[in-house]
C-alpha cells in the first residue's frame, strides 16, 4: 500500500534526525483518538518546526522553498491576488515571468486554491512552498525582524525628524516584541532596540553583542557558537538604546562608569524568554552583553546528550548513587547548566525532596526548590548551602562553585548522605579534582566525596538537509589531532554545502560532546597522594574513559560533526 504524503514527509524528517521515531507514534496515536493533520500536530508539539518541515515538503514534492519575508514584491504582482483569496488560502504571489504566476503556498496541495488562482488571474499557477508565518507576515506586512521593511537607517530617519526620544518605563501588560515592532506606535529607540531582540530570537542566537567603537556600533549575534555580524543601529542613537536595555532589566541609567549585570523577561511570538544582561563600560561607550536563555530548549533526557552506552552507563550508575558529587566542568556556554537540568530531571521524583541554589536561575522546573543567588544582600552561595542542608534536601544542586567556602559546604554535604551536583570552570574532568584541591579542601575528603567528574564541549553539527560526501582531511590535519590516515579507513566523512535550512553555513545546531571520569578505588589512592591531572587522566583512559578529542571524533565518524569542529572545541591534551 503506498505511504500517504504526510507519511512520507515523516520519513524525510526522521531520514534527516529531525523527528525520532517515537515522537511520530506519540502524534498519530493523539491523532487517532482526537482528529487533527498529522504534520500540523507535529509542529504544535513542537517536535518539528515550520522551516523543516517546509523545505522536507518541498524534497517530496520536488518543488522548491522560497522566503518570501526577505524576497521584495513588486505592487503589481501582489494585486494580481484578491488580498481575501491570498488571506483565505494562505498564499503571496510574489513573480510574473510572461504567463506563469510564482505563488508561495503554506500548502502547495491545495488544488482549490490553485485553480481559483487559475481562474482570477487567467495565468499559469506555478506553487512553490513557504511556511505558514511568513506567508501571514507578508500579507500583514511584517517582515520579521525587519518589520514592515523598516531598517536600521529609517528608524535613524525617524529618529531625527522626531526629536529627542526619552526612553521611560512602560506599564501595564506585557507585551510581544514582534507585535510591537509591527504595531508602529512605539518611538523609534525603543522599536530598534525591539528589532535587535527579535532579530536574536529569529536567527537562534544565544548571545548578543552590541559594541561601541570610535565611528560606528558593532552588532554581533553568537548563532551555534559562532559569532556573525549584522547591521547595527546607528551610533547617535547608542545612549538612549542602553538606557532602554537598563530600563527593561532593571539597572542604574545614571551609572555609566561601573560594570552592571541583570535581567530582563521578553515575550517574541508568544513565547517566554530570559536574558541575562551585562553592562561593561568601553573607551567609547558601554559595551552590552545578552545571554538569550531559552526555556523550550531544556533537554529533558539524559539519553539526549549523546553518550555511547559504556560512558552512559558510568554516567547513570553516578546519578543513581544515593550520595556523593558529581561535577560537570568547561568554559562558559558548553551546555553545564543543560546537563545538570538532565540530570534533575531523572531525578525529580516525589520521594525526593531537591533543593538548587543558582545565579541565576535559568529555568523553572515543577517540583524542585529553587533558590536564586542575591550577593547584594549577603545570600552567597555558601549562605545559601548552609541553610538549604538545615531543609532536609536529598538532592542539592549548586550552580557553581566558585570559592573555598561553597566547595568546603559541597564536600561536606556529599559525605554526610546528600547528593551534590555542581559545576566547575576547569578544562577537563580529570582537572576538577586539581581545581578543588585549589581552593583548599583535603584530599581525602576529595577522593571520599567525588564519585564522577565531566567535562564538556559543544561542537557545531553538519546541516541534515544539504550534507553530502567530502574528501578525508589531508595528513598535516590529521596530525594536529593526534590522528593518522590510518584512523580514516573506512571513515565517511560528511560535511554540509550550505542550503536554505542552514543560510549557507553548512552547520545546524550544536551536539554536546561529554568526557567523563568515574573516580575508581585507583584514582581515589592518586587523588589522596595529590598526583597531577595527567597522571589521573592516563589511569582514567586506561579504565574506559574517552577524552573529549576521543568522543568528537566519534561525532565525525557517526557523521554528525566534521574534524575542523574536533580541532575548534578540543585542545592538543584532549
Amino acid at each position: 500500500m503506498a505511504k500517504s504524503f504526510g507519511d512520507r514527509i515523516c520519513d524525510v524528517l526522521i531520514t534527516d534526525g529531525l523527528l525520532m521515531p517515537d515522537q511520530l507514534a506519540e502524534v498519530k496515536e493523539q491523532q487517532k483518538q482526537a482528529g487533527g493533520q498529522l504534520l500540523k500536530l507535529l509542529i504544535e508539539k513542537k517536535y518539528v518546526t515550520e522551516e523543516d518541515m517546509m523545505i522536507s515538503m518541498g524534497r517530496c514534492l520536488d518543488t522548491p522553498p522560497i522566503n518570501v519575508s526577505k524576497a521584495i514584491i513588486p505592487d503589481d504582482v501582489r494585486s494580481l491576488v484578491p488580498p481575501d483569496m491570498a488571506k483565505n488560502y494562505k498564499l503571496m504571489p510574489f513573480a510574473k515571468v510572461g504567463n506563469r504566476l510564482f505563488v508561495a503556498m503554506a500548502d502547495p496541495l491545495n488544488v482549490m486554491a490553485i485553480d481559483d488562482l487559475k481562474r482570477v488571474t487567467k495565468l499559469d499557477i506555478y506553487p512553490m512552498i513557504a511556511t505558514q508565518k511568513a506567508v501571514t507576515d507578508a500579507l500583514s506586512g511584517n517582515k520579521g525582524a525587519g518589520v514592515g521593511n523598516v531598517s536600521m537607517e529609517e528608524l535613524a530617519d525617524q529618529e531625527a525628524s522626531e526629536g529627542d526620544v526619552q526612553v521611560v518605563e512602560e506599564k501595564g501588560e506585557e507585551q510581544d516584541l514582534a507585535s510591537a515592532l509591527s504595531s508602529g506606535q512605539e518611538a523609534p529607540v525603543i522599536k530598534m532596540a525591539n528589532l535587535i531582540l527579535v532579530q536574536a530570537i529569529q536567527e537562534g542566537a544565544s548571545d548578543i553583542h552590541l559594541e561601541p567603537f570610535e565611528k560606528k556600533i558593532v552588532l554581533r549575534y553568537r548563532i551555534d557558537g559562532a559569532c556573525s555580524e549584522f547591521p547595527g543601529p546607528p551610533k547617535g542613537m547608542y545612549n538612549a538604546i542602553v538606557s532602554r536595555v537598563k530600563i527593561l532589566s532593571g539597572l542604574d541609567i545614571a551609572e555609566r562608569r561601573l560594570p552592571q549585570d541583570g535581567r530582563m523577561r521578553i515575550k517574541v511570538g508568544g513565547k517566554d524568554y530570559d536574558m541575562r544582561v551585562s553592562i561593561l563600560p568601553m573607551l567609547y561607550g558601554e559595551k552590552i552583553c545578552l545571554r538569550v536563555i531559552d526555556k523550550g530548549n531544556l533537554s529533558a533526557s539524559i539519553e539526549k546528550l549523546g553518550m555511547d552506552e559504556a560512558t552512559l552507563v558510568r554516567f547513570m550508575k553516578a546519578v543513581d548513587a544515593p550520595h556523593g558529587m558529581i561535577l560537570v566542568t568547561g568554559p562558559t556556554g558548553s551546555g553545564k547548566t543543560t546537563t545538570l537540568y538532565s540530570v534533575l530531571a531523572e531525578l525529580n521524583k516525589p520521594e525526593y525532596n531537591i533543593t538548587t541554589v543558582e545565579d541565576p536561575v535559568e529555568f523553572n522546573v515543577p517540583g524542585i526548590n529553587q533558590t536564586p543567588v542575591r550577593a547584594d544582600i549577603g545570600l552567597t552561595f555558601g549562605a545559601a548551602l548552609r541553610s538549604i542542608l538545615r531543609q532536609d534536601p536529598d538532592i542539592v544542586m549548586i550552580g557553581e562553585i566558585r570559592d573555598g567556602e561553597t566547595a568546603d559546604i559541597a564536600v561536606k554535604a556529599a559525605l554526610t548522605g546528600h547528593q551534590v551536583l555542581s559545576t566547575l570552570h576547569c578544562n577537563d574532568a580529570p582537572g576538577a579534582i586539581a581545581r578543588l584541591d585549589d581552593m583548599g579542601i583535603a584530599p581525602f575528603l576529595i577522593s571520599s566525596a567525588v564519585v564522577l567528574a565531566c567535562a564538556q564541549r559543544l561542537v557545531r553539527r553538519i546541516c541534515p538537509n544539504c550534507k553530502e560526501e567530502t574528501e578525508p582531511p589531508p595528513p598535516d590535519f590529521l596530525a594536529k589531532i593526534d590522528l593518522t590516515p590510518e584512523d580514516c579507513e573506512g571513515v565517511t566523512f560528511l560535511a554540509g554545502r550550505g542550503c536554505d535550512r542552514c543560510k549557507g553555513k553548512g552547520m545546524a545546531g550544536r551536539q554536546a560532546i561529554i568526557e567523563v571520569m568515574s573516580v575508581s578505588d585507583r584514582i581515589r589512592k592518586m587523588v589522596i597522594k595529590r598526583s597531577n591531572a595527567a597522571e589521573v587522566k592516563k589511569v582514567a583512559v586506561e579504565e574506559g574513559m574517552k577524552t573529549l578529542r576521543m568522543v568528537a571524533w566519534d561525532k565525525v565518524k557517526e557523521g554528525v560533526t566534521t574534524p575542523q569542529e574536533v580541532l575548534n572545541a578540543t585542545s592538543d591534551d584532549h
